[in-house]
């Protein structure tokens, strides 16, 4: 076998698992799901190692999983235990759980496909304080003595609260009987060991889907983390996955480009939805020399690195507003949504008190999940009525939202709505309309509610700060949050794990598999503490 000049190994593009048909990235949900298995037997492991050694006799050369398991016929399959597949009337039904979780959130790493994989002492030791030489003409840098590394075996628990009952508020429970069952998941951070060599390495950074308030810190975060590792090399590419087509020039960056993109919002590479197939990005990345990619996107930008995971090392960073990405306590940008969501909430407010029998709708993110809407109404206090896809409700009708708005412009005299973008869709007319990322085009909520019959007179004003909270900077929990993010990402990648994404569970930050946060959105619990809490603050009835 014959190499490229840039080291990349020819690709054979027809054994991705992604359809015929793939024109975006939109289309790759199909491999989202899939678990790669490899020979288990004990003359299958002799000859899957041989088979390496065999094709790729030089140790410095980092050869591409997917040929390799081509030629071992391992196969693509998922399978993964649904609680509806549990048996509990097995009495180790709870350890073959356990098992099969572990195997789940197993993270891909290169040691697991190949055995005799380099490693090389961490190049990153905060103890360090002189300029770590280009040519490494001593060896690789490392202070034993430094305890700032994390094992790989560290680990953090998933669920921290251990429910006595199903019907107990917000439960999530495995078996009938709510049994304890520990979950522990990978537990990210700087490794002593490291599967890269820093002068080897050619990082590229991406930005997918909308804007989204933090972007910039992410980036900046991980070019100056590469950097303190030793890279030399690190572009951004433009606009997304679009950036992998021959017409866009890469960004070249450094620490000095940017050292002050933080203090403003946007993305400095800038943002799209859509994007080249799985073969184009593949063959871009080979031409380009880029071993090592850091995606930051949400759901369809992650299912995209995921089919990709196998060619190069990559790490993904959740980016999504909405707050929708399943396992963690939430993704960068949430927390300055709701923050600058209090401005629009206020100015409704004013509105509303201002004028006789007047009513303030503000409308927020929140295609699938209500989050903003929820905690933003939450820490307003201003919220008469908050509405979210998770929780239906009827407009009319003895029960209807619009009979409680009436009843509270007569006894308050005015009246504040808070809504989520996708809640109420079922009274809008639908349309087969979709954005360049495959989602369906939503109808507007809040004008429909604008121009309902509330009552005469009634004083309707309608904010829809959308666009406005996006583009923001980063405020400064988010600001902590894409830093550690950041971090973590580029620790994870040089730890030689791939197809991961990092986020934080539980006050911990932690590494996760792409295809178990990606599976489908993360939703408001109807029954949880906190959306409880948010109507014990509006004191709105069930709308039903």
């Amino acid at each position: 076998m014959t190499t490229s000049p840039k080291g990349h190994f020819p690709c054979d593009h027809s054994i991705f698992s992604v359809p015929d048909d793939c024109s975006t990235m939109a289309s790759l949900s199909p491999v989202i799901s899939s678990m790669l298995h490899l020979p288990t037997t004990s003359s299958d492991r002799t000859s899957f190692h041989a088979l390496i050694q065999l094709s790729y006799p030089c140790r410095g050369e980092r050869p591409n999983m997917i040929r390799v398991c081509k030629r071992t016929r391992c196969v693509a399959s998922a399978e993964k235990t649904s609680k509806s597949a549990i048996d509990f009337s097995d009495p180790e039904w709870k350890t073959k759980f356990e098992e099969d979780f572990e195997k789940r959130f197993n993270i891909p790493h290169m040691s697991d496909f190949f055995p005799d994989a380099v490693s090389y002492p961490s190049t990153f030791c905060l103890r360090m304080r002189t300029p770590v030489s280009e040519e490494f003409a001593q060896g690789y840098p490392s202070d034993e003595e430094w305890h700032g590394y994390i094992n790989n075996n560290d680990r953090v628990l998933l669920k921290v609260i251990r429910y006595s009952s199903p019907t107990s508020a917000g439960a999530e429970c495995i078996d009938p009987d709510c049994t304890w069952v520990e979950q522990w998941i990978h537990r990210a951070g700087p490794r002593e060991k490291i599967y890269f060599k820093p002068e080897d390495v050619k990082a590229a950074i991406i930005t997918c889907g909308g804007l989204c308030p933090g972007l910039n810190d992410v980036i900046r975060q991980i070019v100056i983390t590469l950097e303190i590792y030793g890279v030399k090399k690190i572009v951004g590419i433009p606009f997304g996955y679009r950036g992998f087509g021959n017409e866009l020039a890469e960004i070249p960056l450094s620490r000095k480009v940017v050292q002050n993109v933080h203090l403003s919002g946007g993305s400095l590479l800038g943002v799209s939805r859509g994007g080249p197939n799985v073969s184009e990005i593949v063959d871009s990345m080979q031409e380009r020399g880029i071993n090592m990619l850091f995606v930051l996107g949400g759901n369809g930008t992650h299912a995209g690195a995921n089919a990709i995971h196998n060619e190069v090392a990559v790490v993904g960073v959740p980016k999504t507003i909405d707050n929708d990405i399943l396992l963690m306590d939430k993704t960068f940008g949430f927390d300055t949504a709701v923050e600058e969501a209090q401005r629009a909430i206020n100015s409704a407010y004013i509105e509303a008190h201002s004028a006789y029998r007047g009513v303030g709708i503000v409308k927020l993110m929140g295609r699938s999940s209500g989050f903003i809407a929820m905690q933003a109404a939450l820490a307003s206090g201003q919220i008469d009525i908050c509405l979210i896809p998770e929780v239906p409700f009827e407009l009319h009708g003895p029960h209807g939202v619009l009979k409680h708005l009436k009843y509270l412009l007569e006894t308050k005299g005015s009246a504040v709505i808070c809504v989520a973008e996708g809640a109420g869709q079922n009274f809008l007319e639908k349309t087969n309309a979709k954005d360049a990322s495959g989602n369906t085009v939503l109808g507007d909520i809040g004008v429909h509610i604008q121009q309902e019959e509330i009552g005469d007179p009634a004083d309707v004003k309608y904010i829809d700060p959308t666009y406005m909270i996006r583009a923001c900077r980063a405020n400064a929990s988010d600001g902590i949050l894409c830093t550690v993010l950041g971090q973590n990402a580029v620790h994870g990648a040089f730890a030689g794990y791939s197809g991961i994404t990092v986020g934080i569970c539980n006050t911990h930050y932690v590494y996760l598999p792409i295809p178990e946060v990606i599976s489908y959105p993360r939703t408001v619990d109807p029954n949880s503490r906190m959306w409880h809490r948010c109507l014990t603050s509006t004191g709105q009835p069930d709308f039903i």
